[in-house]
């Protein structure tokens, strides 16, 4: 079939052509909207999960559901490496000047003034940005250097003009978890702070299971802070609502054995049953129903692909200790969401913190608990098992 006309969007945070089953983590953040509207304190949404669950798909929604009610909005996202620290720095810098130009829109009150000053002060203070707000930097206020102080005084700035306005700022970080303790410290305690003097700022995130620990290890009083939503796999009613009702609105329809092939093979992960299906739209020879036969092509060329790329991508992050380990802990899991450290490693277990530690900084492990780790990845255990080496012992 044609494939300009191929509904999928196979990709890590491509928006798929139907966000089936998430209408409870979308509920959560539309609540956080309506109580703002009305006045009432409400809670920024934090979502975990594993990768290619659809989490920056999610975030992306509600960062347009924010923009579409007039709220100011900062993207950021996290980076494990030592650089990103300050990239993110500018990240934050850059975006909340390019958001509070919006400020200006109904003519320079005093307020706003106060605000754009505060925002230019900000810009200065961590990315040097060159944004032209019309005012000059405040003098003493947002410019210490220090992420805590200069966020708070920011965004205490800001609230009277984001009242005078009826909006709301808002930051969205994804990758929450490689966001390094000092900044990700000043957000929450930011946060924490709008709550109690009624500040329009609220932060929203997404990260990997691990990100509410790492959010408890910067604030201790995050956990009570935000309404966290664990994103999984779709349901078998939500997975096929979105294997079938793109394709029925391009005229085509799937047959119940094909259907059967691709969720099965799938089993709820948004990333594979987009990959997936695309492979089968591109396969199949009928214009009007894609077969068994298609399906079962497209599974097959769908897992060549993610063999060739996304699972290669994450394998590659990791040395060859690293490697070695990954394999130990795909050969122990199996079907469990989990396995004991000291069953994925010989007998010095202890000699393994380090090596499990950096996996864990580069996103291809978490912990579940204290004796207990997982891979991030749905799926890579069978990549990684596949990478083993005869010669290699244990």
């Amino acid at each position: 079939m044609h494939t300009d006309q191929n509904p999928y969007a196979p990709g890590s945070g491509v928006r798929p052509p139907l966000l089936a089953g998430r209408d409870e983590e979308l509920g959560a953040f539309d609540d956080l909207v309506s109580r703002t509207a009305a006045g009432r304190p409400g809670r920024g949404v934090v979502l975990t999960g594993l990768r290619g669950v659809g989490k920056t798909v999610l975030l992306d929604r509600m960062r347009d559901r924010a923009s579409d009610a007039g709220w100011l909005v900062v993207e950021l996202e996290g980076r494990s490496r030592p650089s990103g620290r300050a990239c993110v720095r500018r990240q934050l810098a850059h975006g909340l000047a390019l958001a509070a130009r919006r400020l200006r829109g109904r003519g320079m009150t005093s307020q706003a003034a106060t605000a754009l000053a505060a925002v230019r002060s900000f810009g200065v203070a961590f990315g040097w940005v060159s944004v032209d707000l019309g005012v000059e930097p405040a003098v003493g206020r947002a410019d210490t250097g220090v992420a805590e102080i200069d966020l708070q005084e920011t965004v205490e700035d800001l609230a009277p003009a984001l009242t005078e306005r009826g909006t709301a700022l808002l930051v969205v970080v994804d990758e929450v978890q490689d966001v390094d303790l000092d900044l990700l410290g000043a957000l929450l305690t930011v946060q924490h702070r709008a709550v109690q003097r009624g500040w329009p700022f609220f932060v929203t995130a997404a990260g990997l299971p691990n990100s509410p620990a790492v959010l408890c290890d910067a604030r201790s009083y995050a956990g009570r802070m935000f309404a966290f939503r664990q994103v999984g796999p779709l349901s078998r009613t939500s997975a096929e609502s979105a294997l079938r009702d793109p394709a029925r609105a391009a005229g085509v329809l799937w047959d119940d054995d094909a259907a059967r092939v691709v969720l099965d093979a799938a089993d709820g992960y948004p990333i594979h049953l987009q990959t997936f299906a695309a492979c089968a739209w591109a396969t199949a020879v009928d214009g009007g129903t894609i077969t068994r036969a298609d399906a079962e092509a497209g599974v097959e060329r769908g897992q060549a692909e993610l063999d060739a790329g996304f699972f290669p991508g994450w394998w590659d992050r990791a040395s060859e200790l690293e490697q070695q380990y990954l394999r130990r802990v795909a050969r122990a899991s199996g079907t469990a969401a989990a396995v004991a450290t000291v069953d994925a490693a010989p007998a010095s277990a202890s000699g393994w913190a380090s090596v499990r530690r950096s996996l864990c900084e580069k996103g291809l492990l978490f912990m579940p608990g204290p004796d207990r780790v997982a891979l991030t990845v749905p799926r890579l255990d069978a990549f990684v098992d596949g990478q083993a080496t005869p010669d290699e012992g244990g």
